[in-house]
């Protein structure tokens, strides 16, 4: 019915000129008004479709949609379509983006004492790394990153703990056994220093030339995370992987602090128990994935070797503490993380 033919008939029915502008107002203007009162919650991430990274939105979606209704237009965008990797921050600080998931590495560039989380054995495992950041300690670290950055971290998602792969078969109980190994690792000084923690001879390469470096030779192994060993199909050119569990890596769900400080108190509780549903559930698929994969390898006639990780730790930790790197951590840090039990 047109609004001209509606005007009409309420006028037949004997509205009075107030009700028919209250009628006509109701019926055209407050779903309008409804739509505008909608939150838009634009979320960038560079996961595909199949990451759990990606998943993990959907279920923040979800959550929020179910404790909200109709407060919020939660929009996803998968692969980064919307902004590249490592550009979210600044995105959100500018207000053109409301949420993403970012690393230690993204923020130690302007909270540089964040760096503690780049390095080797700082976090021992999952929980280890949930009861850090979700304690007293990931209080006060987060407090200058909401500082410089302008994002307010909500919760952390587990992206998954690095292990040595070698190309042939080698008994690796302490670092002294890595001794001449020539690994792979990102080209740059971090991970290059990390490398050389571990006891092997680090050597900067491509994530692309990988495959074909442990085919021929070139390189001796490298690390990854289990299940980009299987995506990569590194396994079909190894034979040992050495479990050092080196570096438990995370990504933070976080949110434009300007638009979070925006919202009454009661949406920001509602925002935030959402994204800790979403990691949650990332958390525990990554986890299950990453177990399950072990005899995956094995069975794919991989020797799998558990090393004296104590001693792996005790080394690591020593060497980063004698270099710079560790010169912009907070006195006494790394001894709160070591005590988080």
């Amino acid at each position: 019915m047109s609004h001209t033919t509606l005007q009409n008939a309420l006028r037949r029915a004997g509205f009075s000129t107030f009700a028919l502008v209250v009628a006509l107002g109701l019926g055209f203007a407050a779903p309008q008004a409804v739509a505008q009162t909608k939150q838009v919650i634009r979320i960038s991430t560079p996961a595909v479709p199949d990451d759990w990274h990606a998943k993990m939105w959907t279920v923040f979606k979800e959550n929020l949609e179910k404790s909200a209704p109709g407060q919020f237009d939660v929009q996803i965008h998968l692969n980064a379509a919307l902004f590249k990797q490592g550009t979210e921050p600044a995105a959100m600080a500018r207000g053109n983006l409301e949420m993403s998931a970012i690393s230690a590495q993204d923020i130690s560039k302007l909270v540089p004492e964040f760096s503690i989380f780049t390095a080797g054995y700082i976090i021992r495992d999952v929980e280890h790394q949930q009861k850090v950041f979700n304690g007293p300690v990931g209080e006060e670290v987060f407090k200058p990153v909401v500082q410089k950055l302008e994002v307010t971290p909500l919760a952390t998602a587990y992206l998954g703990t690095r292990q040595v792969m070698l190309r042939e078969v080698k008994d690796v109980k302490t670092p002294a056994d890595l001794k001449g190994v020539k690994l792979r690792m990102p080209a740059s000084k971090e991970w290059l220093f990390l490398g050389e923690a571990l006891g092997a001879t680090p050597m900067p390469l491509a994530y692309g030339e990988v495959y074909l470096a442990l085919q021929t030779g070139t390189i001796d192994g490298q690390d990854n995370p289990l299940p980009s060993v299987r995506a990569a199909k590194f396994y079909e050119v190894s034979k040992t992987i050495v479990m050092t569990s080196h570096l438990v890596d995370a990504v933070f769900v976080a949110i434009s602090s300007k638009f979070f400080n925006a919202l009454k108190p009661e949406q920001q509780q509602k925002v935030r128990l959402a994204a800790e549903a979403a990691a949650r559930y990332n958390n525990a698929n990554r986890v299950k994935d990453e177990a399950e994969l072990v005899d995956f390898f094995k069975a794919q006639g991989l020797k799998v070797v558990t090393p004296d990780v104590a001693a792996f730790r005790k080394t690591v930790q020593e060497k980063y503490m004698k270099s710079d790197i560790a010169k912009t951590w907070p006195k006494g840090l790394l001894e709160r993380i070591n005590a988080v039990r």
